[in-house]
């Protein structure tokens, strides 16, 4: 039978002291990038196992964290959450992912099963509403941080974002330097805080190149899930002929525009020029190739964990509170051309 490595074992074949070995292992305490490199080469090399049970009861730690997405299929919550899960990983925590399908009861019901399993902390991932735990039953005491969605109350949590303002902006502008006299935003019916900062995105640019617009007659709100989407569709350009830039919310949105409008017979980028929001792979390979704008998926992985795990250790942390934005950028394809 071959015999369990020991933390001692590790500082023997490291020539570090225990405690050094330990604060790597914990994370927790000063050590040198390439102390820490060794030590976790080492523990890949011999396979220890950390015992993490009795870890958890000395230091009063599950070393889990939840992980509440509204839709795990969408090619960007689903990349921020792999790499959260990753990050988390790495620095010995395990991961609870709940897909909530922006449920509200489904919501709440994770919430309450991730108290009693004593998660250390919460990320919350986007949702139309405010974030709180005024409605559910679990405690209001769980460490937490937001991505894409607000918290009602900012000052006991972290906000984290994409500048989707900023990326709706450029986006919008994009179109009208391409040519573009009569924009229009394509979105979902449901408003989440990205959403809407899009959507202002959007407009606001229209203001500035002073191109007339109203959130009315420059606004088509659709749900792709519904039996007569296509149709409305159709029926939409039919009675809009004008219409020769499209900003979608999402690549999602934009790709099944470029399927319905092409079948239709429209010429694009010719007739009408189109730019998403997402940059999912599935872009790259579209008829035309999809412009879009790029987040920073790693950037607001790093974030959320780094933030959380300081408001674990220390719920007074100096960036409890604050919201951190992070830019967008243009990633440019035959679509706008």
């Amino acid at each position: 039978m071959k015999k369990k490595v020991t933390i001692k074992d590790l500082a023997k074949l490291s020539g570090f002291s225990v405690a050094t070995v330990s604060r790597v292992i914990n994370d927790n305490g000063r050590f040198s990038e390439e102390t820490r490199k060794r030590v976790l080469d080492l523990i890949q090399q011999t396979g220890y196992q950390m015992n993490y049970s009795a870890k958890s009861l000395r230091m009063k730690k599950s070393f889990t964290i939840g992980v509440l997405v509204p839709d795990i299929s969408n090619f960007f919550f689903g990349e921020v959450v792999q790499k959260i899960e990753e990050i988390l990983f790495d620095k010995g925590y395990s991961t609870i992912i709940c897909n909530t399908s922006r449920n509200n009861k489904k919501e709440s019901a994770y919430l309450q099963m991730l108290e009693g399993k004593g998660v250390d902390g919460i990320i919350v991932i986007s949702g139309a509403e405010d974030f709180s735990f005024e409605e559910t039953d679990a405690e209001k005491n769980i460490p937490y941080v937001c991505i894409d969605r607000e918290p009602k109350e900012k000052k006991n949590t972290i906000f984290i974002s994409s500048n989707h303002y900023q990326g709706a902006f450029d986006a919008t502008e994009l179109l009208i330097s391409a040519g573009c006299k009569s924009p229009l935003i394509v979105m979902h019916s449901r408003k989440s805080p990205s959403a809407l900062g899009r959507e202002d995105g959007f407009f606001d640019a229209l203001k500035k190149n002073n191109i007339t617009a109203s959130r009315t007659h420059n606004k088509l709100e659709l749900n792709i899930y519904h039996s007569d989407f296509k149709n409305q569709v159709i029926e939409y350009f039919d009675l809009h002929k004008e219409i020769d830039g499209i900003f979608a919310i999402n690549d999602q949105i934009a790709l099944e525009l470029i399927f319905l409008l092409k079948r239709k017979g429209v010429q694009l980028p010719d007739d009408i020029k189109i730019i998403g929001f997402d940059n999912t792979p599935q872009g790259k390979y579209s008829v035309p190739s999809l412009t879009s704008i790029w987040q920073n998926s790693s950037e607001i992985a790093c974030l959320a964990v780094k933030n959380l795990l300081a408001c674990i250790n220390n719920p007074n942390n100096s960036n409890v509170g604050k919201s951190f934005i992070v830019p967008v950028e243009k990633v440019i394809r035959d679509s706008t051309m």
